[in-house]
């Protein structure tokens, strides 16, 4: 009798486990689909994050890797051409082409861009900007006023630095929320170029004289 009593609690016992082992595969079976589901979201946001993008601004840039505008492709480029294929730089781009800076910014080596948004230049009263871009020599001075002959990573862009211009630009804050010379704010940050970083900002920088 007290055989077969420890024989069906041993069977008791024994289903119990087996069916704790079956919902735990079944548990991660069903996991598993929701995990690989959701693998392409975590690793495309973060692949930003883990480059260092910061700022609200780079939502704008294009997702796709094959896009001349994406991260991954500016990445692979120097900054002249990369910010050609940037939907929020376009003015810039043209007022860059027209200041023949296109190859002295494609053939610097390890520098900073403060690159503004078309927005930023929508700022300026119009006649203003016509007559800077009517001007070669201010639209040269203007431009290089935005490029820093040093690279500058987040933990460094906080302080005074030198510009290619020959004046200085200040930068102030920290983390992912910075300030250029007072007012312009850093609305897409640390985004890489193959000879650049590159901080897109919301206003247009200006040269003290």
């Amino acid at each position: 009798m007290k055989r077969r009593l420890f024989a069906t609690v041993g069977v008791v016992t024994l289903l119990a486990l087996s069916g704790c082992g079956g919902t735990d595969s079944e548990d991660n079976a069903s996991g598993a689909p929701s995990m690989s589901g959701s693998a392409p979201t975590a690793s495309a946001s973060p692949s930003m994050m883990m480059a260092g993008q910061f700022g609200s601004g780079c939502a704008a840039v294009p997702t796709d890797a094959s896009n001349p505008g994406s991260f991954e492709a500016m990445a692979k480029v120097p900054v002249a051409t990369a910010a050609s294929g940037n939907p929020l730089l376009s003015t810039l781009v043209t007022a860059v082409k027209k200041a023949n800076l296109v190859d002295s910014l494609n053939g610097a080596q390890g520098v900073t861009v403060f690159a503004p948004t078309n927005d930023a230049f929508a700022k300026i009263p119009k006649a203003d900007l016509d007559k800077v871009l009517a001007d070669d020599a201010m639209l040269k001075k203007v431009l290089t006023h935005h490029v820093v002959p040093t690279q500058l990573s987040p933990d460094t862009l906080a302080g005074t630095h030198k510009t290619l211009q020959g004046d200085d630009v200040t930068v102030t804050g920290n983390g992912t929320s910075f300030t250029v010379d007072g007012a312009s704010m850093v609305v897409c940050g640390n985004v890489s170029t193959a000879n650049a970083t590159v901080y897109i900002v919301d206003s247009v920088l200006m040269p003290k004289s």
